[in-house]
């Protein structure tokens, strides 16, 4: 079996090869030169990075820290009417329609507070203690012991004792109360890019309130309802009565009439709602105690 032995290009053929190999090269750089020149191709673009920028991060850092303070704020305000409630037997006896019942009294007690002061009450320009407008002003504020009256001896309640009652009561009191007066100011305000210390305050005295509702509610029992209470013991309630009842008019008289601050308003506030819960619960026991 024989191999065929490939022939050699002569040197006027190779060199008429590389010549047509030359030409086509030039040919195809050419041919793309033009095509680019009529559909020029995109140049790559280099991936993209999502970046932010300084400002944007600290735009979203104070939003989370204006909320975590709303949050805080929040708490502090309506917190200790939730504990209070999980805390006492009041959860046990499931006494929560009675207080829903006492907020709904105490909404349309502030109802009527409202109308009687845009009516009888006038709009002073300057922000000065007025003794006529804040004595027709306590005077209006005795509705809310009308209210809690009603609440007290007009609503229908479950089989539970008087002591739950009062607390219920005074515990929804105190929670619409604080919804109503404090919610909104607390949503606009507390969420705003400034700190500041009014809404701790406002929710520190929401919870002085808390104390000075039930002490009411409980010394309005004592008042009401418990019928064999020791004669020696009947002024020191009504007195009692009237300096809770009269709160508003006598933080009102620091603010405006002595110039106070609003911590140092909110302190006596704390420290009054202390020292009227313990005349309360005092009372509330004497009065407990089997007559000799």
């Amino acid at each position: 079996m024989g191999f065929t032995k490939k022939a050699d290009l002569s040197p006027s053929a190779a060199h008429h090869q590389a010549h047509v190999t030359e030409d086509s090269i030039a040919f195809l750089k050419a041919s793309t030169a033009a095509a680019d020149r009529i559909c020029p191709s995109a140049p790559e673009k280099p991936p993209r990075k999502l970046l932010i920028s300084p400002e944007i991060g600290d735009c979203i850092f104070a939003r989370k820290m204006t909320m975590f303070h709303f949050l805080n704020c929040a708490i502090l305000t309506f917190g200790p009417h939730a504990v209070y409630y999980s805390a006492t037997p009041l959860s046990e006896y499931d006494t929560i329609g009675t207080s829903i019942k006492a907020a709904v009294v105490y909404l349309v007690t502030a109802l009527v507070k409202l109308v009687c002061l845009a009516t009888f009450l006038n709009v002073s320009e300057n922000d000065t203690f007025d003794p006529y407008q804040e004595a027709l002003k306590a005077l209006i504020g005795f509705i809310d012991v009308a209210g809690l009256y009603f609440a007290l001896t007009q609503l229908t309640h479950r089989n539970i004792s008087q002591n739950h009652k009062f607390q219920a009561v005074g515990l929804g009191w105190a929670f619409a109360d604080s919804v109503l007066h404090r919610l909104a100011p607390l949503w606009v305000g507390a969420r705003g890019l400034e700190f500041t210390w009014e809404y701790i305050l406002q929710g520190l005295e929401a919870n002085a309130n808390l104390v000075l509702s039930i002490s009411l509610a409980a010394l309005g029992s004592l008042m009401w309802l418990r019928k064999n209470k020791p004669k020696s013991l009947i002024p020191i309630i009504y007195l009692c009565a009237g300096i809770v009842a009269t709160m508003p008019s006598i933080t009102s008289y620091l603010r405006l009439g002595l110039g106070w601050h609003f911590p140092k308003v909110v302190g006596f506030q704390l420290f009054t709602s202390l020292v009227m819960a313990f005349i309360s619960w005092q009372l509330v026991s004497a009065c407990q105690r089997p007559s000799l």
